[in-house]
């Protein structure tokens, strides 16, 4: 957003008028939207939307803290509208891209119309997996009919099911979105979808005009206001590759979020099992079918290597590693060189999706095998994935030169201040680097936190250990459940610790009923949980974030301990190593600091409306005897705070007495 510096000068007075106009805008739009969503005016809301709007106008970024109930989405969505270029919405989650869609946008356009404003358009933008494909749908349909029909059962009748959606979608001029598809699984959706590496791209493919990905993409060039995701941002800005139409500013909602999604965005893995692949689809498509016996030969020598490396770090001077993976590009670009022989003999459109399969190959072991300073290499065998992982240590740079440096940036939260101060945050984003000033506003939350909530640390517990959660603190958890009749979420930091406490409180209180993460599909256990006043709910780290339950269904959390990350963490203890190399403190830097992060989100489960009241009990006693224990509290909501365990006993039994008077008929 540029702005001439004539302009700026050349009549003091009237250009006071006019900011005091578009600032009497904002006052008017929020209001009329606040309205229409059977809102009432919150200070904290329109601080906030007065506070961007003034970010926008003065180019510099913001950092707003708004906490749980303040009404944060049109306190940006108000000013992002008001402005003359288009601005992204970039989000974490789809569950927040949902509410801005189905209820803050059409409030949003009400507004604009109730007071004669130009009304906005938004589009959002996806990863193409996530919209179905033509060309995937209608090639060779036929031919799998029979064998899903036949062979597959259930998967097959689901891909039917998606198929006639797919095309129903197209005759009407649907989206094609996996939101709105008949239900399925994961891979029903993989037979009529691709990944931006499989599409063979407009220019080559015949259903182009109809695909819903580039029509999706056509609405964005059109909109205003665009709502993306923190990773197809970090694809466009970071990467360079266009995925999003040219913007003036962005706006980061859950913005806590943004480091570890970047970082994700930015890891590379490489298998086996994709090498294998990759040879496999690249051979039906080459004269020389040896340039994919090498790639194929290269995937086994890196499952051999990969046979005697131990889980963890692996560093540049590992021979038998790099070896491995400079055979592997090596091969790889053999691969290439034959795909272009071939298509300058024939149009083969189909083998653009090989060859850029072959093509990522090569890349990531170019990434790995040239191992920089800049990136962490390391080997995991876990249930989420076997191979070699590449993930940048440090994301600020990057972000500070390639988004900051480009865009206005709002970054807002309801956890962003750590230990008090943005400081931290603005470190980690690289927001400090930027040479555009920045400024943090906390915008507070419209509940009285002191007085709705109780933050409970466990004291006379012993700090935790690595094993089990031993007898003290499954002694702890029974009680405090017991006094709450239930009403519990229980959020651990393994799955099987949510796992053995849930077996136990099972035992030691048979009339409660304890779901656990595992039991059913996520989305069925938290719906239960919801409906089910009395009942339990224990998870680890998919709960401590995103879930809402208001009311007397959850007037217990219990954190069993400092969610600090995995010692052995690659990314994290890399970081920590170059901050110490510095000579800062890497345990306050990364470990404290994700830690802070995570228990903020997890004790903002608590108190989701006016009428919440509860207990936080944080069973690790180092929060009140570790020296960094005042650090996290003050990251924390302002609850009233005790470690007497009979107190909290005694407001529990006292809440659940009182949730337990029928309520009088609406």
């Amino acid at each position: 957003m540029s702005v001439d510096s004539q302009d700026r000068t050349v009549d003091v007075d009237s250009q006071d008028s006019a900011l005091s106009a578009q600032s009497d805008a904002v006052t008017q739009v929020l209001a009329a939207a606040v309205a229409q969503v059977s809102g009432t005016e919150r200070t904290g809301q329109t601080r906030m939307a007065h506070a961007v709007w003034e970010a926008f106008e003065s180019q510099n970024h913001l950092l707003v803290q708004a906490g749980t109930g303040t009404g944060k989405s049109l306190g940006y969505l108000v000013p992002a509208a008001l402005q003359n270029e288009r601005v992204v919405i970039a989000t974490a989650t789809l569950a927040l891209q949902h509410q801005l869609l189905e209820r803050d946008v059409p409030a949003l356009e009400y507004a604009l119309k109730a007071v004669n404003r130009v009304p906005v358009k938004a589009a959002v933008v996806k990863g193409r997996s996530n919209y179905a494909c033509l060309r995937k749908v209608r090639d060779g349909a036929s031919e799998q009919e029979t064998l899903f029909e036949e062979e597959v059962g259930a998967l097959g009748l689901e891909v039917l099911a998606l198929r006639e959606w797919a095309e129903a979608s197209s005759e009407v001029g649907g989206i094609g979105d996996r939101e709105e598809a008949p239900s399925h699984r994961d891979m029903a959706w993989r037979q009529v979808s691709v990944s931006a590496r499989e599409c063979i791209g407009a220019a080559r493919c015949s259903f182009a005009a109809e695909c819903f990905a580039e029509r999706a993409r056509e609405e964005a060039n059109s909109a205003s206001l665009v709502i993306t995701n923190h990773a197809l941002l970090a694809i466009d800005a970071i990467e360079g590759i266009p995925m999003l139409p040219d913007y003036d500013a962005v706006v980061i909602d859950e913005a806590h979020e943004l480091v570890s999604r970047v970082t994700r965005a930015a890891t590379d893995e490489l298998d086996p099992k994709s090498i294998e692949r990759a040879a496999k689809r690249a051979r039906t498509h080459l004269d020389d079918e040896g340039d994919a016996d090498r790639l194929s030969d290269a995937g086994e020598a890196l499952a051999d290597v990969l046979a005697h490396v131990p889980v963890g770090r692996i560093e540049p001077d590992n021979e038998s590693v790099m070896a491995v993976l400079a055979l592997i590009r090596d091969a790889a670009r053999a691969c290439i060189s034959g795909f272009a022989k071939v298509e300058k003999n024939k149009a083969d459109p189909e083998s653009h999706g090989a060859k850029s399969f072959v093509d990522d190959i090569r890349k990531v072991a170019e990434r790995m095998a040239g191992l920089s300073a800049y990136d962490v290499l390391w080997f995991s065998d876990s249930p989420y994935g076997f191979g070699l992982r590449v993930a940048p240590i440090d994301v600020a740079g990057i972000l500070s030169t390639r988004l900051f440096a480009e865009k206005t940036a709002v970054l807002t939260s309801a956890t962003l201040a750590l230990g008090g101060t943005f400081d931290p945050i603005a470190r980690t984003c690289g927001l400090e680097l930027a040479e555009h000033q920045w400024r943090g506003l906390d915008v507070g939350s419209p509940f009285d936190y002191p007085q709705q909530g109780i933050l409970y640390a466990a004291r006379h517990l012993p700090a935790p250990g690595r094993g089990d959660l031993g007898e003290d603190r499954l002694a702890e958890i029974s009680d405090l459940i017991a006094a709450a009749g239930g009403r519990t979420l229980g959020l651990f930091s393994s799955r099987k610790a949510a796992e053995q406490a849930a077996s136990e409180v099972r035992k030691r209180l048979p009339g409660i009923e304890v779901l656990c993460q595992g039991d059913a599909h996520l989305a069925e256990l938290t719906e239960r949980f919801k409906n089910e006043e009395r009942t339990c709910l224990f998870g680890s780290l998919s709960l401590w974030q995103g879930l809402d339950v208001p009311g007397s269904t959850c007037n217990l959390v219990i954190i069993d301990r400092v969610p600090f990350p995995r010692p052995d963490d690659p990314v994290m203890s890399a970081r920590q190593r170059e901050i110490e190399k510095r000579g800062g403190n890497g345990f306050m830097t990364v470990a404290a600091q994700s830690a802070a992060l995570l228990l903020a989100q997890g004790v903002g489960r608590l108190i989701r409306s006016h009428d919440d009241r509860g207990v936080v009990a944080i069973l690790d006693s180092r929060i009140v005897t570790a020296r960094y224990g005042s650090f996290l509290v003050k990251s924390l909501p302002p609850m009233h705070r005790t470690t007497d365990g009979g107190q909290v006993r005694a407001a529990l039994r006292r809440l659940d007495e009182f949730s337990s008077i029928p309520k009088p008929d609406a």
